[in-house]
């Protein structure tokens, strides 16, 4: 009867492990995992938290995405993934607070829309960036095929045979599938040393870039017209040979988080990871 008993209960127990092995992990034990891979220490100030759901959500399969949208949280429900794992901002400031929003339809619509699907969004901005070298910049640079272009000291700097601007600015549009790429500058201006700012760039430090003698060209994601634009044009106008190309926001660091999914696949294995882009939200009318 003993070893009757004795058996019941080693099969009880080993069925329990299986289980808990085939439990799903939750979006805290993975984002415990991006912590420990990331390669730099978690700052205690940071935008870098769950957004929206939490750590308890049990994680049926990952989503990793620029920005998470309500149409990428959507197609995110619907293949699956519900810990979307997002670059920028999902409620529409850097910080993503709720003051003064909590009543829009739009937020109430998207928030319930997260939790009726038991999803949490969790920001990855700061450390992405921090990590050396930067997730960003190397999906970026990866995606362009500049690797053999960049400066090994700087992924921010690259040297390029010297060309027409029109050249590269028209193969980056290709190559990325941009839509409405805005360029400053002569289209035939002979261009070779390219400092790159994926996402937005602010008067500091876009201008003391663009003013170095070693650039020709400064490639952003965003800037203020009335920044960095005009400084572009004021450079031109004094006789300097510049150029600056704002591809968009989102074009612009799309990549990096194309990236971010096969470095979580190298050390998350037992959900399935995919990147869902967004979607670039300008579009220029025919003519």
């Amino acid at each position: 009867m003993d070893r009757i008993n004795f058996s019941r209960r080693s099969l009880l127990f080993a069925g329990a492990g299986l289980a808990l092995a085939d439990a799903a992990p939750t979006a805290g034990q993975i984002i415990e995992r991006i912590k420990q891979n990331v390669g730099v220490p978690w700052r205690t100030e940071t935008v870098d938290r769950f957004v929206a759901g939490d750590g308890d959500v049990l994680v049926k399969g990952i989503a990793t995405t620029m920005m998470a949208t309500l149409d990428v949280i959507q197609r995110a429900a619907a293949a699956g993934k519900n810990l979307v794992i997002t670059h920028e901002p999902t409620f529409w400031l850097h910080q993503d607070t709720l003051t003064g929003i909590e009543q829009d339809p739009t937020y109430r619509f998207k928030a319930d829309f997260i939790k009726k699907n038991n999803m949490a969004i969790f920001r990855f901005h700061d450390h992405w960036h921090a990590r050396k070298p930067d997730g960003i910049a190397t999906g970026m640079m990866r995606e362009l095929g500049w690797e053999k272009y960049v400066d090994p000291q700087n992924v921010r700097r690259f040297t390029f045979p010297e060309g027409p601007l029109s050249r590269l600015a028209s193969e980056m549009k290709t190559k990325l599938k941009i839509r409405t790429m805005r360029v400053v500058g002569d289209p035939n201006l002979r261009v070779s040393k390219v400092a790159v700012s994926w996402g937005n760039l602010s008067r500091e430090p876009g201008i003391p870039i663009l003013s170095r003698p070693d650039v020709d060209l400064l490639i952003c994601g965003e800037t203020r017209e009335w920044e960095l634009v005009e400084y572009a044009q004021d450079c031109i106008s004094a006789g300097q040979k510049k150029a600056l190309i704002v591809m968009g926001h989102v074009v612009s660091e799309q990549a990096g988080m194309k990236y971010c999914a096969e470095w979580l696949k190298t050390f998350v294995s037992d959900v399935p990871v995919e990147f869902i882009a967004a979607e670039e939200p300008f579009w220029s009318p025919a003519g």
